[in-house]
């Protein structure tokens, strides 16, 4: 019992302390459609920019190479700010 009595404090504990600040319960995860459709989504983006570089050439090579660095740059600056929390 004496456990079972530890093991609820803590965790109300945790509840107080996640109720008060928010930034320790972690980063809220996305919903399964949201996450599906994004990655439906970026496959088609990514099958285009394919179709753009042999159709367009160098100028295709470009598109897709700043697609993948906004992206990439977007992503970091996502870490960076939801580290400092």
């Amino acid at each position: 019992m004496g456990t079972n009595d530890r093991q609820h404090q803590f965790e109300q504990i945790v509840a107080q302390l996640r109720a008060d600040y928010p930034s320790l319960g972690g980063r809220r995860r996305w919903p399964r459609h949201i996450i599906i459709t994004a990655a439906v989504l970026g496959g088609i983006l990514w099958g285009l920019l394919s179709v753009a570089m042999v159709a367009w050439g160098a100028a295709g090579v470009i598109l897709t190479c700043s697609v993948v660095a906004l992206t990439a740059a977007a992503q970091a600056l996502d870490a960076y700010r939801h580290r400092d929390r």
